[in-house]
């Protein structure tokens, strides 16, 4: 499990980061509210630890810039505050979860761990959210998200990218998208799977240094982090 911490006291920050990796966590620290966000573009983590009171951009308005693109991935609020205004503050901008310093590390980690196992309950139950490493594919609203940047898609474009996606990084031929995506309904002999390939790479890839949408030659393609 990936987390991403937000905690600008140094000695607290390596202090816990030191007992989440204990833990069998990896944990990255970042020191401001300004490179979490920019952190959070290219990279996937499974839960967020956020103090409020750090530089640049505080705890609680990155809260709320992420849940306007994530609404899924856990966020426990670290704070000195603990007044019942500064819980709802945090609360309404859609944080999961409130502990107020000092806390013993091991709350903490009781308090992740029920996250965390809600979380994986919630995803296998939720069909209608797709994640691969940081694209995000909402089937219900037909809307998807690259780093937290909505991306636009035709519908056509939508479909193909539900497809690959929802073969789990296994390979499917030129055949096989025809079938399930355009079902018959062109020639298969001309090349508008490679054109539509392409528009999604144009869209999903480009600006993006982890490439997800591979050709597997003389096979098919596949939808991967590599």
């Amino acid at each position: 499990m990936n987390i991403l911490l937000l905690e600008d006291d140094l000695i607290l920050s390596a202090e816990l980061s030191k007992f989440l990796e204990s833990n069998q966590f990896t944990c990255d620290k970042i020191y401001d509210g300004e490179t979490f966000l920019r952190q959070i573009k290219n990279n996937s983590y499974d839960l967020y630890l956020l103090d409020i009171n750090v530089p640049k951009i505080n705890g609680l308005d990155v809260c709320q810039t992420v849940r306007s693109f994530d609404k899924n991935t856990p966020i426990i609020i670290i704070s000195a505050y603990g007044d019942i205004s500064d819980k709802k503050d945090a609360f309404t901008r859609l944080a999961d979860d409130y502990l107020v310093k000092p806390f013993q590390f091991e709350e903490l980690l009781l308090r992740m761990n029920s996250l965390l196992r809600r979380k994986v309950s919630s995803e296998n139950i939720d069909s209608e959210i797709i994640r691969i490493d940081d694209l995000i594919i909402n089937k219900t609203e037909q809307k998807v998200f690259r780093a937290g940047n909505e991306i636009a898609l035709t519908l056509k474009e939508f479909q193909l990218l539900v497809y690959l996606a929802e073969a789990q990084g296994r390979t499917v031929s030129k055949q096989q998208i025809t079938e399930n995506v355009w079902e018959h309904n062109f020639n298969t002999n001309t090349n508008t799977v490679e054109v539509y390939i392409n528009f999604l790479r144009k869209k999903i890839d480009k600006e993006y240094k982890v490439k997800l949408i591979h050709t597997r030659s003389g096979f098919g393609y596949y939808l991967n982090p590599l």
